[in-house]
C-alpha cells in the first residue's frame, strides 16, 4: 500500500459519504447510516493498509494527520445526526472530509518508513488519534456556533445543548490527548512539559475551551458571546494544529517541526 493507491479508496469512500448525506436529507436514516459507515470502512482500510506498509502509524506528516481528520469528520457528522437529527451537519462534515481528501489527492506527500526516535513511543499513536477526533468534534461545534450567530432569531435550547455537548466531548478528548502527549514527552525527552511553541498553543487552546465551558455555566443566556468564544477557541486550535509551523518562534526551536516534513 502506498500513496498512489489513495484515490482507489478515497473516491468510493467520498461517494458513499455523499450518498449517506443525500439519504439523510430524504429521511432514510438506515440508508444514511449504512452508506456513511461503508465509506468509513473503505477509508479506514486505506489507513490500516498504510499503517501496515509503513510499519508505523501514519501520523508523522501533515498529510497523514489529514487522513485521520478526513476520517473523523464523517464520524462526528453521523454521531450528531444519530443523536440530534441534524442533517445539515452530516452534509457539512461530508463536504469538509471531501475537501481534506482532495488536498491530499492534489498535494501528495512522500511517506517513508523512517520514524525519528522521539516518535517511536506507544503514546505517539493514541496522542495524535485522540487529538484528531477531538478536532473533528470541536470543528462541528464551531459550525453550530456560526449557524447560531448567523441565523435570525434566538437560538433554541436544542441548538445550544448540541453545541455544548460537542464541546464537552471534544474538550474531554482534547484533555486526554494532552495527557497522552505529556506521557509521551516524559518518555521521549525526559520531562512532561517544556513550553515548546506547539505545547504553548496547545495550552492556550485548551484554556480557551475551558473558558467557554465556565462562561456557559456562569452566563447560560449569553449565547452570542459564548459563540464568539467558541469561534476564537477554534482559531487557536488551527494555530496549534498547523499554523504553528509558520510562526517564527517555532522555526528551528520546536521539537514538533517533524509535522511539516
Amino acid at each position: 500500500m502506498n500513496w498512489t493507491h489513495f484515490i482507489y479508496f478515497a473516491l468510493p469512500a467520498c461517494l458513499c459519504w455523499a450518498a449517506g448525506a443525500y439519504y439523510a436529507w430524504k429521511g432514510k436514516r438506515i440508508h444514511a447510516f449504512a452508506l456513511t459507515a461503508s465509506g468509513l470502512a473503505i477509508f479506514f482500510s486505506y489507513i490500516a493498509g498504510m499503517w501496515i506498509s509503513l510499519e508505523r502509524p501514519p501520523l508523522r506528516t501533515m498529510g497523514e494527520t489529514r487522513l485521520w481528520y478526513s476520517f473523523f469528520l464523517p464520524v462526528a457528522g453521523i454521531i450528531v445526526y444519530w443523536r440530534w437529527r441534524y442533517k445539515w451537519i452530516l452534509s457539512f462534515s461530508t463536504l469538509m472530509a471531501f475537501v481534506f481528501t482532495c488536498v491530499n489527492l492534489f498535494k501528495p506527500e512522500i511517506h517513508s518508513k523512517s520514524l525519528m526516535p522521539a516518535l517511536q513511543s506507544p503514546w505517539f499513536a493514541p496522542h495524535v488519534i485522540v487529538y484528531m477526533f477531538s478536532y473533528a468534534l470541536l470543528g462541528a461545534a464551531t459550525v453550530m456556533a456560526l449557524y447560531i450567530l448567523l441565523k435570525k432569531g434566538t437560538a433554541t435550547e436544542k441548538e445550544t445543548n448540541l453545541t455544548d455537548n460537542l464541546v464537552y466531548t471534544g474538550t474531554a478528548f482534547l484533555t486526554f490527548g494532552m495527557l497522552f502527549g505529556a506521557l509521551w514527552a516524559k518518555e521521549a525527552w525526559g520531562h512532561y512539559w517544556a513550553w515548546d511553541p506547539k505545547e504553548t498553543w496547545a495550552a492556550i487552546t485548551w484554556l480557551c475551551y475551558i473558558i467557554y465551558l465556565h462562561y456557559r455555566k456562569a452566563s447560560p443566556h449569553g449565547i452570542r458571546t459564548s459563540c464568539i468564544l467558541l469561534i476564537w477557541a477554534f482559531i487557536c486550535l488551527q494555530i496549534c494544529w498547523w499554523g504553528i509551523n509558520y510562526l517564527p518562534s517555532a522555526k528551528g526551536n520546536s521539537i514538533h517541526t517533524y509535522n511539516v516534513k
